[in-house]
């Protein structure tokens, strides 16, 4: 069995579900699943969880995510896409600036009705089926944000964007919203993920190529280990076989029976994060980002608790401690254990979610 993450590159035509069915049948294996749904007829970035990487589901769907979509304006339709019924057509008598104001006045955070067309659930019942059936139900707004729009190109009355945003977030509705704000409506009309939680489109594979690499026995060449997928936490190994112990049986273990460390493919993986606009280091973390290093220095040395690491383990002990944050845990062989997280009244580190074992 598979352990860990593929980037799947999800093509048009297929849920998410139906490319989590086709890599269980690719690898003969049923523990799987995604990190967060994509429309049918989007396209891009879609991490699927193998084996015990399948513990990482929930934490992957919270993730940043960046989008590459097309806005068509002048068309409002009942999916908010062009995939829909046309329920109004206008013109767009706008100059591109008035276009250009409205779009980016979107950027920060702001209350966001999700649309029917979508698999949330009121009352046990997805809306898209109760939108199938003509039936259109009370959405609360949720609160999102749209860390960045990015104009590509305009070429009436279509707008191609770049949009950074929370998890959550819709750009379906983004486009629509877009559109009534300029007064001639508006919806996507194309939607490629070109990242989510650290993995890249130039990084994915498809369906197809992922089948001729289990033909060929190298699947293991784009399987990501789970600790890897993880790596921008700072790493703790076990000193020896009193702390081993407690790790195997899932028992919190006190600070002074491990010790920080770096395994060797921490860097590579911060660096890859670093190239990767918009990304953050990791959830939870904007204390802990330098915000005065120059551009061009990687995310690994913008970590405070990595610089100097002998001479700043207290300092780093201390930032750790009192902020909760998450840390991976190996033990003394090296075999990563699970996520952990200090309890400062208790003086010792409890186990969040376990990876090892079964």
């Amino acid at each position: 069995m598979y352990n860990g993450v593929i980037n799947v590159y999800k093509e048009k035509g297929y849920t998410s579900h139906d490319v989590v069915a086709r890599m269980r049948g690719i690898l003969k294996q049923k523990k799987a699943g995604h990190t967060g749904t994509l429309d049918p007829d989007a396209e891009g970035v879609l991490p699927v969880c193998l084996g015990q990487g399948t513990k990482l589901c929930d934490m992957l769907t919270d993730k940043d995510k960046t989008y590459r979509t097309v806005l068509l304006l002048g068309r409002k339709t009942d999916t908010q896409d062009t995939s829909g019924q046309i329920l109004e057509e206008r013109e767009v008598p706008l100059s591109e600036e008035e276009i250009r104001k409205a779009i980016l006045s979107f950027e920060g955070p702001y209350n966001q009705i999700p649309p029917m067309y979508s698999a949330l659930k009121v009352n046990g019942r997805k809306l898209c089926d109760l939108a199938r059936q003509g039936q259109v139900v009370e959405r609360k707004a949720r609160p999102v944000r749209i860390h960045s729009i990015e104009i590509e190109w305009m070429k009436l009355p279509r707008v191609g964007m770049t949009v950074s945003c929370s998890k959550g977030t819709y750009i379906r509705t983004l486009c629509c919203d877009i559109g009534e704000k300029l007064g001639c409506g508006g919806c996507m009309e194309s939607l490629l993920r070109t990242a989510t939680g650290g993995f890249r489109l130039e990084e994915s594979r498809t369906l197809a190529q992922i089948e001729a690499l289990e033909r060929e026995n190298r699947i293991s060449e784009v399987v990501i280990p789970v600790d890897e997928v993880l790596g921008t936490y700072p790493a703790l190994q076990m000193k020896g076989k009193e702390g081993d112990k407690l790790l195997h049986n899932g028992n919190p273990f006190y600070r002074d029976m491990a010790e920080y460390t770096i395994f060797p493919q921490d860097k590579t993986v911060l660096e890859n994060k670093a190239a990767s606009e918009h990304e953050i280091v990791s959830e939870n973390q904007t204390a802990y980002e330098d915000k005065t290093a120059s551009k061009n220095q990687t995310a690994w040395e913008s970590l405070p608790f990595q610089k100097n690491q002998e001479s700043e383990k207290g300092r780093k002990s201390q930032m750790l401690e009192t902020k909760g944050m998450p840390v991976r845990v190996y033990d003394s062989s090296g075999q990563f254990i699970g996520i952990y997280r200090y309890r400062e009244e208790k003086h010792w580190f409890q186990p969040q979610k376990i990876f090892a074992g079964g």
